[in-house]
């Protein structure tokens, strides 16, 4: 009985979170003062948060794992996301600039320059990774299931972002504002690079299910178990971890619905947007920040509101929080001084390398890949060697993290 009790209760309070962020987000469109993409940014988030968290959408976690333990199927999920966005932006794409053999860029599409910077920062994210135990992404969602070593990370990572600002117009100057920009379109029209991109991405889920070292059973699909009561119907809503294919699709699909809305899916925006409008304010910065502001990813900006990244990040942690805790998965981790640090430190290089790549694992390799961004696969792939360099190293073992 006092099973059956807990579960309603925890089923009750997810769904009152949930109705909670509905109730926000009709507040936030019948506000006059607030920007009509808001309470889309809020729901958006909060889609995005209940998948991370439901099917443990973790780019470091499922990238470790891959490398360390062989269990490459949770990587699937990400391969799914790839696709389904490619397909999604390929279509829009089509509507925005019928003609991509032109100088011309899809609005808003998270396509940057191939430089020096941006491998110097993917590299640097992703030892940030290894170190910290996630990426920005991964410690926004996990702070809702009590992951309290994301704290130092964030914290850190509000640092990095920081110090990037000092960085940037050296390396702008000198790099990035000679870089190409490369975009595959340009040389194989909009069929051509869905049809190069699910190719590679399938033959990609052939090696990783050949690769799997995953026990059977261990990740289930919501969709196989039969509601009798309300204890069923919280294992299924909640507690069912889903299968990464189905996350994948879920989260590619909720990446077309925000290029479509607002702006390509990013974490990293409002987190700069707060480092330099602090500086900002203590005059701090560089008198001139060059290029920055016109260059495309998860771009700071100087604000003393919420931006619509900020709704979408809030959206995204009170959705995960809801359904962690109505999944019964909700666990204060109390981080010990050690491990602290490697997160805070670690945090930092997430920081810069995020700024220096202009966005993180979200905003580069998942929107660039689906925008069929040659930046997206260049970051990706350093990123992955970082993640494989950091692991071997035992990085993330450190202080027992």
């Amino acid at each position: 009985m006092n099973v059956a009790a807990n579960s309603l209760r925890s089923l009750w309070f997810a769904l009152g979170a949930l109705v909670a962020l509905l109730a926000l987000a009709f507040w936030l469109a019948k506000g006059e003062s607030t920007d009509p993409n808001a309470p889309v940014s809020l729901l958006i988030g909060a889609a995005l948060g209940i998948a991370f968290e439901r099917g443990r959408f973790c780019f470091f976690c499922i990238f470790r794992e891959t490398i360390e333990e062989k269990k490459s199927r949770q990587m699937l999920s990400i391969v799914t996301a790839l696709a389904v966005g490619a397909i999604g932006y390929a279509l829009m794409f089509g509507l925005y600039l019928p003609n991509p053999k032109g100088e011309g860029l899809p609005p808003a599409a998270h396509i940057s320059p191939v430089s020096i910077p941006l491998v110097l920062g993917a590299f640097t994210f992703g030892i940030g990774m290894v170190l910290s135990g996630a990426c920005i992404s991964g410690h926004l969602y996990r702070i809702g299931q009590g992951y309290l070593r994301a704290i130092p990370a964030l914290v850190g990572s509000l640092v990095g972002f920081g110090l990037g600002f000092f960085t940037w117009n050296t390396l702008y100057l000198e790099q990035v504002s000679e870089s190409p920009v490369l975009w595959l379109p340009r040389w194989f029209g909009y069929s051509g690079s869905l049809v190069l991109t699910l190719a590679v991405l399938a033959l990609l889920a052939w090696l990783l299910i050949r690769w799997d070292r995953t026990p059977d059973g261990t990740t289930e699909s919501p969709t196989t178990a039969r509601v009798h009561t309300a204890a069923d119907l919280r294992d299924v809503l909640l507690v069912r971890r889903w299968s990464p294919v189905a996350t994948g699709a879920i989260v590619g699909g909720i990446g077309i619905a925000a290029y479509l809305r607002t702006t390509p899916l990013g974490v990293t925006s409002q987190l700069s947007t707060v480092s330099r409008s602090v500086l900002d304010s203590r005059n701090a910065l560089p008198e001139v920040l060059h290029g920055i502001d016109m260059m495309r990813g998860c771009v700071a900006l100087v604000s003393s509101t919420i931006t619509n990244n900020g709704w979408l990040v809030i959206g995204l942690v009170i959705a995960s929080f809801a359904v962690a805790v109505g999944g019964g998965r909700f666990k204060v981790q109390k981080p010990t001084v050690g491990n602290s640090v490697t997160a805070f430190v670690g945090g930092v290089l997430l920081g810069w390398g995020s700024l220096t790549a202009l966005g993180c694992t979200v905003g580069v390799l998942l929107s660039g890949i689906q925008a069929f961004a040659v930046s997206g696969i260049v970051f990706t792939a350093v990123v992955l060697g970082a993640v494989w360099i950091g692991t071997r190293l035992r990085l993330h073992r450190m202080f027992g993290a």
